[in-house]
């Protein structure tokens, strides 16, 4: 399960994303060594079984278990040394849902968690990021990174089915 995720993240994090890279290669690995970015996601790929397939199907301009384009969203995921701040829509199983409705999709601020960091050969980075202070459940942030700055993030926690994004990195707009 683990590989397949790898090489699914992979091929479409080459294949499917459908916008520019929005960092060069120094802003990129710039931004990741101070461990401040932003990623903003384009699209999310739920792991979809058959009843997620079914209800994507019935969607506008539904595909299935295919990809549901986030562009022009305001999705994203702010990584700073001492915060995680996700702000990203779920599709898929959750087996256990929030009493209010509002409370869904993958939103929370971190400020306890652990950041690990490797870099392939060709300069791709590995990030592994694991949550402890989140108040429902905590989540794994798997975010591979492209030199040019295209990502994809995938999500997982104990009561959801993991969730796969897909987009770039940003630096973080200066607070004037």
């Amino acid at each position: 399960m683990k590989r397949l995720n790898l090489i699914l993240g992979l091929s479409l994090l080459f294949i499917g994303i459908q916008s520019f890279a929005q960092t060069d290669k120094e802003t990129t690995v710039k931004i990741v060594a101070d461990k401040n970015y932003v990623f903003v996601a384009n699209s999310a790929m739920p792991m979809s079984n058959n009843d997620i397939s079914k209800v994507l199907n019935m969607m506008p301009g539904g595909q299935g278990g295919a990809s549901i384009n986030l562009s022009g969203s305001q999705y994203d995921v702010r990584v700073t040394k001492d915060s995680v701040v996700a702000y990203l829509p779920y599709y898929g199983r959750s087996f256990s849902a929030p009493m209010d409705p509002s409370q869904g999709g993958i939103k929370f601020t971190s400020k306890d968690f652990t950041y690990t960091e490797s870099k392939n050969k060709k300069g791709a980075y590995t990030i592994l990021i694991n949550t402890k202070d989140v108040k429902r459940e905590n989540y794994r942030f798997t975010i591979n990174i492209s030199t040019n700055g295209y990502a994809s993030l995938t999500a997982s926690s104990i009561n959801k089915q993991p969730i796969l994004f897909n987009g770039y990195l940003d630096e973080p707009k200066k607070k004037d």
